[in-house]
């Protein structure tokens, strides 16, 4: 239980990642009032920034899930249930990263319509 614990802490604080990184990247706005207006490629910029981040992250937690049922496998030692778990936490690794890597398809092909750039 302890393991999973700090599983959570340290997946936790890598998803918490894109908001400090995203907070030093992103131009801070000016205080004039009457400033100029968001656009939509300002918009889609920052979608797609989050995105990258979001998906990066995910495939490397997938990617980890994967390597920890490999783990698993290895400390099974012949026991059936132990390798029937790390079978499935390997899967779910592979499944994850797969919905992962749709999502930022999809996400990609949404910007590229906010953006206009998909039809050009």
């Amino acid at each position: 239980m302890e393991k999973r614990k700090i599983f959570i802490a340290i997946a936790l604080l890598v998803a918490l990642m894109p908001l400090f990184v995203g907070a030093a990247v992103l131009p801070t706005p000016s205080p004039a009032v009457g400033g100029n207006p968001v656009t939509l490629n300002e918009i889609g910029d920052t979608i797609q920034l989050m995105a990258r981040w979001l998906i990066v992250i995910s495939v490397v937690i997938a990617v980890i899930m994967i390597i920890w049922g490999g783990i698993m496998w290895m400390a099974a030692r012949g026991d059936d249930k132990k390798v029937e778990a790390a079978r499935k936490t390997i899967w779910n690794g592979i499944f994850g990263a797969a919905i992962v890597l749709a999502v930022g398809v999809i996400m990609q092909t949404i910007a590229s319509v906010v953006n206009r750039g998909f039809f050009n």
